[in-house]
């Protein structure tokens, strides 16, 4: 099949700052599809113009419409970086499909700032909640943020003077490669400047002599999390992804999820890991959201209810962690359920648990573990061993 469908990526420069190859594809264009800035950057064409529908999957179906017609949509910057390029490719055939690729905006930035990319951390928070960087903001860590907008620029300094790293100097580019390029400089705790809305920030994440930064590995203090006191603790926490062995885009159920400490955890530790909470109790599902939302805008689906029954239906699992409601009919569901080469672990407090884990332990092989924790505490004058209760942990990988 000849490729129909073009993806011109395009920048402030318009179409002086193209390809020959793509200066001619928009030329012989029947249709043009891009936003109304887009389509001012190319002047005057043949094709009929089509303006970005919405929602999304309406462009979608729309340009399913005008298959085997020649169509250009029309991206900023790279459209296979943080834009509509990926959606596309996912949806039509690679020999459908022809990507001319412009600079990114993370590219001009870092260009005119003199920051080395391969020590950068390109994000977009357009569309997406500011919360997504909060993993990523570590002391002296340099982001590239792609923005919604201006008054973006001015939440996130806020966001991050909340979290200790009020000295972290800003600055926001705008209108980069165009004739209107501007730069504003600030620090986080003072930030005023009023940004056009096409911008991308810089940070060089400063943290205040006190503050102490969450860490981008596994076993977050309790504190981090909303909870009522009935979690999975931090020592056994770190243990348990441990054994979870999360992924990138991998999905994990976490059955009986209480506040959500494990899977929250599971989503910070990989690229686009996935989780769905289980949970019977309505304000345990209330905190997991909260959590979610706090340690990194991940988007946790909450299902309301108890294992077994509330397992059916749901996307096959890579991992499922056991946190409670364990039993030997959910341990065969969730088992059955886990794809090949997937991970189950289970956390057992109780003699009746222990037994089923046992059991299983038995049947499937893998690994059973004694957790025992303890913590330093006053005695009286002196400092003793205060023990935590006993966790039996099983865990297996499914063949």
């Amino acid at each position: 099949m000849i490729a129909w469908l073009h993806i011109i990526g395009i920048g402030e420069d318009g179409l002086d700052g193209l390809t020959a190859a793509a200066r001619t594809t928009i030329a012989n264009a029947d249709y043009i599809v891009g936003g109304k800035r887009h389509h001012s950057l190319i002047g005057e064409c043949r094709a009929k113009r089509i303006n970005w529908p919405s929602p999304f999957n309406a462009l979608l179906s729309k340009l399913q419409d005008l298959r085997g017609k020649n169509v250009v949509v029309l991206a900023t910057g790279d459209p296979l970086w943080f834009s509509v390029g990926n959606r596309i490719a996912a949806t039509f055939k690679r020999d459908e499909l022809t990507f001319h690729p412009h600079i990114s905006a993370f590219q001009l930035a870092a260009s005119k700032l003199g920051w080395a990319m391969q020590d950068t951390d390109c994000l977009s928070v357009h569309g997406r909640p500011l919360a997504r960087i909060k993993p990523h903001v570590q002391n002296g860590q340099r982001l590239l943020l792609l923005t919604s907008n201006g008054k973006a620029v001015a939440d996130i300094a806020v966001m991050l003077t909340e979290l200790g790293f009020g000295p972290s100097k800003l600055i926001a580019l705008a209108c980069l490669g165009g004739a209107d390029e501007a730069l504003f400089n600030g620090l986080a705790q003072n930030w005023a400047h009023q940004v056009p809305d096409l911008n991308t920030l810089a940070v060089e994440c400063i943290a205040l002599p006190n503050t102490q930064a969450l860490p981008v590995s596994c076993g977050l203090p309790d504190a981090a999390f909303q909870h009522d006191g009935t979690m999975t603790k931090q020592d056994v926490r770190a243990v348990t992804l441990a054994k979870l062995a999360p992924h990138p885009n991998a999905l994990l159920w976490d059955v009986g999820c209480g506040c959500g400490s494990v899977a929250v955890e599971w989503m910070r530790a990989a690229r686009n890991a996935r989780a769905i909470g289980i949970e019977v109790r309505d304000d345990r599902r209330a905190m997991a959201a909260v959590n979610a939302d706090n340690l990194g805008g991940f988007d946790l689906q909450l299902i309301a209810g108890s294992a077994p029954a509330a397992l059916k239906g749901l996307e096959a699992p890579d991992a499922i962690f056991i946190g409670g409601g364990l039993s030997t009919a959910v341990f065969d569901l969730c088992f059955a359920a886990l794809k090949p080469m997937g991970r189950l672990v289970c956390n057992a407090v109780t003699l009746g648990s222990e037994q089923v884990l046992l059991e299983k332990y038995q049947q499937h092989g893998g690994n059973l573990t004694k957790l025992q924790f303890a913590q330093a505490s006053p005695i009286g004058d002196k400092i003793g061993w205060k023990p935590a209760m006993p966790v039996t942990q099983y865990s297996v990988v499914k063949r």
